[in-house]
């Protein structure tokens, strides 16, 4: 019965490529836009690597209407060339950017 209730909070390879996606455009937009990273050069790339995995190995789940052309190719070593002027993607960078930093600047991550 545990491992049902666990199973249920397992994000699908979709949900994980969304969010990947979505945290690649957010912290591309901070570091190359804002110049105001609030994560490691380490951390980004770690889940730049899951993120080329994921779409690698899952070819048939990354049609999510989610950035797919701008990813269909992306092989994780930059993050300079996404479609970081999306303003979908400016407002989602700086509401996270509130979220993880105090006033004066001190981050979190």
């Amino acid at each position: 019965m545990f491992a049902d209730t666990v199973s249920k909070f397992q994000p699908t390879i979709k949900e994980k490529i969304r969010q990947r996606r979505s945290q690649m455009l957010v912290h591309s937009y901070l570091y190359y836009i804002e110049d105001t990273p609030i994560i490691s050069d380490d951390t980004w790339q770690r889940w730049a690597n899951e993120l080329v995995e994921l779409q690698r190995e899952n070819p048939f789940d990354c049609n999510i209407d989610f950035f797919d052309e701008e990813f269909s190719d992306w092989t994780g070593d930059t993050g300079f060339h996404l479609p970081l002027k999306n303003p979908k993607v400016k407002e989602k960078a700086i509401q996270i950017f509130k979220l993880n930093c105090l006033p004066g600047g001190r981050c979190h991550e």
